[in-house]
């Protein structure tokens, strides 16, 4: 087992030094605890690992056929933990630094036409409670390209309707103002008619989506409907919340709006993380030409 000590001290690391998301810090932690566990079948301490022990490790996470996208998330944490063994003078020696990531293929997200937006918006019951924030919910997922756990903690706090703006708190308690749309902004206080007639729990009194219970309504929740939005209208994408923040991101894109724009709405610390855009952007006008060109029909 890792040692509790080392453990909290690498998480306090990982939130405070790194800023990294309370998702990714669970994750790292996790792939660490798996790592633990190898060392314990080789009778070695997780601080005292090697770089065959690591190799070791790596080659048995290849041979139970996880994905080369997984095994570099794995590898970047391993070189996380390793680095800070370093920092904190708990070694001298880093076994994982000359660890390689694997080589990931592009891999173009999913992405729904305005057309099939439409039509699951169109599949709500509106006259319903539920269903009134449901649609607000989507709007709100699409007009401002938005993750669902930054929807899920969206605060009434940091709403500035009058200035056309949202206030989100992304990954790495980094924030961003986010322009959001009349529509998205009609669309929530269409809801509000309903939310204000819950009985909020406290702590959630700020939140702006709630679940029936009064609470800050859960990413699973989000999913749930969605998913089950996308039945009704009977289509066959693998659906998600993150799927209208690529839309979102790729209907700007295909109209015009610059990169460093988007990347700025989206909270990308990296223009290459928005860059993967501008391959579903080449694709679209590929299949443009394809359908319109003389030479092609």
């Amino acid at each position: 087992m890792v040692r509790d000590s080392i453990t909290e001290k690498y998480k306090r690391y990982l939130l405070l030094e790194k800023g990294l998301s309370k998702n990714t810090i669970e994750a790292y932690l996790t792939d660490l605890q798996k790592l633990s566990e190898f060392a314990q079948t080789r009778e070695c301490k997780l601080t005292d690992i090697q770089f065959s022990h690591l190799e070791e490790f790596l080659a048995e996470l290849y041979d139970s056929g996880i994905s080369p996208r997984s095994i570099a998330r794995k590898v970047s944490g391993i070189k996380s933990f390793f680095r800070f063994l370093v920092l904190d003078r708990y070694r001298e020696d880093d076994p994982a630094e000359l660890l390689e990531i694997p080589k990931i293929g592009l891999k173009l997200p999913i992405v729904l036409s305005i057309e099939e937006i439409d039509n699951i918006l169109n599949a709500i019951d509106v006259s319903t409670a539920e269903g009134t924030r449901n649609y607000a919910i989507i709007e709100t997922l699409y007009s401002c390209g938005l993750r669902v756990s930054e929807l899920c903690s969206l605060r009434f706090s940091n709403l500035y309707f009058d200035e056309g703006f949202i206030r989100v708190e992304g990954k790495g308690s980094k924030q961003r103002l986010v322009p959001i749309s009349d529509i998205a902004i009609q669309k929530i206080k269409n809801y509000l008619t309903y939310r204000n007639k819950i009985s909020v729990k406290k702590g959630s009194e700020d939140i702006v989506f709630l679940s029936s219970r009064g609470t800050a309504i859960s990413r699973i929740t989000v999913f749930h409907y969605i998913k089950k939005y996308a039945e009704m209208i009977g289509l066959q994408k693998n659906i998600s919340p993150h799927i209208f923040r690529h839309s979102f991101a790729t209907h700007l894109l295909e109209r015009g709006a610059n990169i460093r724009v988007i990347q700025e709405m989206l909270g990308h610390e990296k223009i290459t993380t928005t860059e993967i855009y501008t391959h579903i952007d080449r694709h679209f006008l590929r299949q443009e030409i394809i359908e319109h060109h003389p030479r092609n029909r």
